[in-house]
């Protein structure tokens, strides 16, 4: 398992487009990838639970990876939020 305070760094934080983008590449590893902010955590896969927590840019969140690819799925997690 791999935990990681990451800073969302896109203009418009993780609206609709960015939050479906998200979730396309979340579903790429078999690991399981949950996101937090404050105190919502929510499944990282869906679509609904991502949008629901109305990331912004500049806000920081935590994400948990946990699976056979944890580690090239966090690498391209950061990535995401952090370009």
């Amino acid at each position: 398992m791999i935990n990681r305070e990451i800073t969302v760094m896109n203009e418009e934080g993780l609206r609709a487009r960015r939050a479906a983008l998200f979730v396309q590449l979340a579903n790429k590893f078999s690991s399981d990838i949950f996101v937090e902010k404050d105190t919502k955590k929510v499944d990282g896969k869906s679509i609904m639970c991502i949008m629901a927590l109305g990331l912004l840019k500049g806000e920081k969140i935590f994400v948990t990876v946990d699976g056979p690819d944890e580690e090239q799925a966090m690498k391209e997690i950061v990535d995401f939020f952090e370009k």
